[in-house]
């Protein structure tokens, strides 16, 4: 599977500091985009696949602790904060909801390359565990309706003859449809298709 290059979005309401930032950020090597608002960013275009957000705490309109709550689904987006009036409850409270770093104005250079690196390895392992999720779903998706349920029924431990007795067919006819599975789930083992299952089912709460 390719391996998508991130992107760092700058969101800062000072002019000045997105210029630095893009300039420092580009230098190490990433694409850069900068928004003056969390509005503006919100409602670009082109934020599909990884990417890290240096973002402002303070901020007109949404703030970044706002915008870091709405983004809080996307694991392949995680933050970077920086402040210039920043205090412990607001770097507990932002670590907590999963902020890669939380750094004072005036930051070191070199401690906010490390943490857009750290965010942007971050970003990537998420993004392609998303790929690798929609690709064993859409493997699930082409087993025909008999195979999903000797599939539901294998993955709980049932042997062929207690299956073919469960769904009132010969074991035969279940060792079929359990070799076709494995080989449209492509999986190696009994473990591996266990884990395949598992890794198919939707997040909690999404049906």
């Amino acid at each position: 599977m390719k391996e998508t290059t991130p992107t760092v979005f700058v969101v800062d309401d000072d002019a000045s500091i997105r210029k630095s930032m893009a300039r420092l950020v580009g230098s190490a090597g990433f694409a850069v985009r900068t928004f003056e608002s969390a509005s503006d960013f919100l409602n670009c275009e082109g934020k599909e696949g990884p990417g890290c957000l240096v973002l402002d705490v303070r901020m007109p309109g949404i703030s970044g602790l706002e915008l870091q709550e709405r983004l809080a689904s996307d694991p392949t987006l995680p933050i970077v904060f920086i402040t210039g009036h920043g205090d412990v409850p607001m770097s507990v409270r932002a670590m907590k909801r999963g902020a890669v770093d939380f750094l004072q104005k005036p930051f070191d250079e070199r401690e906010l390359l490390a943490a857009v690196n750290l965010a942007c390895e971050k970003a990537k392992r998420a993004h392609m565990e998303q790929l690798e999720t929609s690709a064993v779903r859409r493997r699930l998706v082409s087993l025909t309706p008999r195979e999903r349920e000797v599939l539901s029924l294998v993955v709980t431990g049932m042997l062929n003859k207690q299956i073919a007795s469960e769904l009132g067919i010969s074991e035969k006819t279940v060792k079929v449809h359990r070799a076709r599975v494995m080989e449209k789930m492509r999986a190696r083992s009994m473990a591996d298709l266990v884990r395949l299952a598992e890794r198919a089912k939707p997040p909690s709460g999404v049906t």
